[in-house]
């Protein structure tokens, strides 16, 4: 009896997730091009109540709109408003009514083990739920655009099986916030879902206000590296982020940087992951002086550098 109720609870929270979530999300048929290319299959999230929707990059590709198709039977043109293969988000716009939008949670309060919901339309027929766990947090994920090489870092990783067609779909708490847009089927068994945090907010907003991403850099190639233990005390951690390359000529290069050191802080906030520094890389930080403080020689160095804007691909 008491193994019948428990599944019971399981299966009404699941149940609850699908019935709220499934009408705002959305299949995406993109036409790619020409005829003979044909369309791609996608899914999308209502974001706000006046036609915004959030998807994948990889989904909308460099089409400029396609088709939104929603459970009720009901579908809607769409156009492009941005998209950000970095970070494998984009935004679109329904030229008709949509449902209500889905509420957004937080990715940085789950904890491994916890109960996920994978809802999708891969085939704009009546949608996709899929249920599991968080299986791993602080995934990264490589992108690429043109040259520009970037990781999606603290990326969601679930058992929850994902569908063709199910990236650019929700990917909720018990309570139906969506805490992710799902990305990737990364392998038997395995999903992986852009997590909606401070970081993602931000891309979304600069892509509905500007249409892009204006990002900063400084040309490094870091990973993570311990701290010595008598600095764990003076800085608060035990892990910096060490310069393994630098681009030639780049900002770090000219501000002096040097293969080896470990950078400690940045604007004055600790720097642990390339994320710490992803975060600090959007259009307000171009131009504008950065301090960065070093480990370098067994001595805290502090470094002034200033980011220039990523190139677009």
């Amino acid at each position: 009896m008491a193994e019948d109720a428990a599944l019971d609870a399981y299966s009404r929270i699941v149940a609850g997730v699908a019935a709220e979530l499934t009408p705002k999300v959305a299949s995406l048929r993109v036409a790619q091009g020409t005829r003979r290319a044909g369309e791609s299959l996608g899914s999308a999230v209502v974001y706000t109540g006046d036609g915004f929707l959030l998807t994948n990059a990889h989904v909308v590709g460099k089409a400029s709109g396609g088709t939104a198709l929603f459970s009720d039977g009901t579908s809607s043109p769409f156009t492009v408003v941005g998209a950000d293969p970095l970070s494998d988000l984009a935004v679109v716009r329904a030229g008709a009514g949509t449902p209500p939008p889905a509420v957004l949670g937080e990715a940085e309060d789950l904890v491994v083990g916890q109960l996920v919901v994978a809802v999708g339309s891969p085939l704009g027929l009546a949608g996709s739920v899929t249920a599991g766990v968080v299986s791993a947090l602080g995934r990264s994920l490589p992108t690429r655009s043109g040259s520009a090489v970037r990781l999606i870092e603290d990326v969601i990783q679930t058992d929850a099986a994902l569908n063709p067609g199910n990236s650019g779909g929700a990917l909720a708490d018990a309570r139906a916030r969506v805490v992710g847009i799902n990305t990737a089927v990364a392998g038997i068994g395995l999903g992986l879902a852009v997590p909606i945090n401070a970081t993602s907010r931000k891309i979304i907003s600069a892509l509905m206000q500007f249409g892009r991403v204006r990002r900063a850099y400084l040309g490094i190639v870091s990973a993570p590296t311990p701290l010595p233990a008598s600095l764990h005390d003076r800085v608060g951690r035990k892990e910096g982020l060490r310069v393994a390359d630098l681009v030639p000529d780049g900002p770090a290069t000219r501000a002096g940087l040097r293969i080896g050191d470990v950078l400690v802080s940045a604007a004055g906030r600790p720097v642990t992951t390339a994320h710490d520094l992803q975060r600090l890389m959007f259009g307000d930080a171009i131009g504008k002086p950065l301090e960065i403080t070093v480990l370098r020689n067994g001595a805290l160095v502090d470094v002034i550098a200033q980011p220039s804007e990523l190139a677009a691909a």
